[in-house]
Formats: C-alpha cells, sequence, structure tokens
C-alpha cells in the first residue's frame, strides 16, 4: 500500500475509533456489495469466471 494512503487510513481509522484492519475490512465489505449490486460488474465476473474455466478444462484434457 503507498505511504501516504495507509497514513490516510491510520488517521481516518484513528478518528473512527476502530484500527485500520477494520476500517480496510468495512470498505471491502462495502465494494462486494455494490459489486453484487451492479448487473454490469456481475456479468463482466460471470464472463471472466466461464473463461477461466473453459481455459481449466483444456488444461486438464
Amino acid at each position: 500500500m503507498p505511504e501516504e494512503l495507509a497514513e490516510t487510513a491510520e488517521v481516518i481509522a484513528r478518528g473512527r475509533g476502530i484500527s485500520v484492519n477494520a476500517l480496510v475490512l468495512e470498505a471491502l465489505e462495502n465494494e462486494i456489495d455494490r459489486v453484487k449490486r451492479d448487473d454490469e460488474s456481475m456479468d463482466q465476473l460471470r464472463s471472466l469466471a466461464e473463461r477461466d474455466k473453459e481455459i481449466l478444462d483444456r488444461l486438464a484434457q
């Protein structure tokens, strides 16, 4: 993580009375929830997963 971002995260976490780890977990949970609600993002993930499956299937042959 870039030093400036780490310092900013630390200040924000302290200001909220939580750890940097808790702040990062919260941000990740929020991003995952956002992606789940976004049809375009989910379609893109499904497409990538299908492509990965096809590659794995070829490797298994």
